[in-house]
Order: structure tokens, then sequence, then C-alpha cells
């Protein structure tokens, strides 16, 4: 069976899909991973460079069919960094000026960013796009890190709160609280034309 795949491949027979996908495959394979192990072993930084590279291409392979959760996965990281730029550079500009240089407001624009992605995939019947609502929470953390530039102590209350705004509007939170309200006038409603003074007062208008 080996010899006679073998004597496929060799033979390169142009009615034979096989062995004509397969032999180009082979030879760009082989030269491909050539390449990748001569730049890996030049120096460390290319190794752990090329080893995150293909991490994230093989993540990216395996979540090809999901395609909303890639576009979180990859607007969050985009996020993060430049909420993560944007403020080291807010504090490195005020250096000058004595305040202390900090990675808290770092910290938290990722616990945000963090916060959008786990909060698009909690609600268990999401109206909208989930991706889309990663995108729209990320745009307006990445707008209040940029604020956050100027006034430091607003950046994250500001981001917390656009994040929160996004979620509820995009996870249909606003249409549930709506309900609830209504659903509680409703109620009251009802308890004051069940009460015995105003039949008494019905009755005496009528």
């Amino acid at each position: 069976m080996s010899s006679s795949r073998l004597l496929r491949l060799l033979h390169q027979d142009k009615t034979d899909p096989w062995a004509v996908r397969l032999l180009p495959r082979l030879v760009f394979g082989l030269a491909a991973a050539c390449t990748l192990f001569v730049i890996a072993s030049s120096s460390g930084s290319n190794f752990v460079t090329l080893c995150a590279l293909l991490l994230f291409g093989l993540a990216v392979w395996l979540l090809r069919g999901r395609g909303q959760l890639l576009l979180a996965l990859g607007s969050t990281t985009v996020a993060a960094a430049l909420a993560g730029y944007f403020a080291a550079a807010g504090e490195a500009a005020r250096w000058g000026q004595g305040l202390t240089v900090s990675g808290q407001a770092v910290f938290g624009y990722w616990a945000l960013a963090g916060m959008a992605l786990l909060g698009a995939w909690m609600v268990r019947e999401h109206p909208g796009r989930r991706g889309v609502t990663v995108v729209l929470a990320d745009v307006i953390l990445v707008i209040t890190s940029v604020l956050g530039m100027f006034v430091p102590q607003a950046g994250v209350p500001a981001g917390f709160l656009g994040v929160v705004g996004v979620l509820a509007v995009r996870g249909g939170g606003t249409a549930v609280a709506r309900r609830g309200v209504s659903a509680l006038l409703t109620g009251v409603r009802r308890d004051r034309a069940a009460q015995p003074g105003a039949k008494a007062t019905e009755r005496a208008d009528s």
C-alpha cells in the first residue's frame, strides 16, 4: 500500500488529484519548516516571537468557525494594548509634575476589557451579535483611556460606566428593566384599585 502511494506521488499523473496536490504541499511545507527553524535559532527574541505567532495562528485556526468569538478576542487584545499605552503615556507625561507613575490605570483598563468580553458571553440569549457588542465596548474603553490621559481620576470610572452601558443596551438589559418597571407600575395600580377606600370613592363619585 505504501509503495503504491509513493509511486503515485512520484509519478504525478495529472489525472490523479491526490498526487498532484500532495507534492507541492510537501515541498512548501519543508521549505517553511526550514525557514522557521533558521529564524527561531538565530536569537532568543526571534524564538519567542515565532512561538507567539505560531500560537496565535493556531488559535485563529481553531476559532475559524466562531467568527464572533474571534472578533471579540482580537478587539479585546487591541483595546487592552491601546488603553495600556495611553495610560502609560499619560503617566509618563505627568512624571515631571511630581506625580507617581503606577500601573493601576493600566490594570483597570485591562480588567474592563476582560469584563466586556465576559459580559457579552454571560447573557444566555443575546439579542445581537456578541462580537459587535465587545467591539463597541472596547471602542468606548479606548476613548475613556484617552480621556484618562488628561483626567486620570475619571478614566477608569468613565470606562466602567461606558462598558456597563454598552453591555446593558446590547444585551437586552434596558428591555428587561422596562418590563420590570412596567410590571411594577401595573402591580401598584392593581393594589390601589383593590383597596376599599378606592371603591368607596368611586361609588361616591357615581
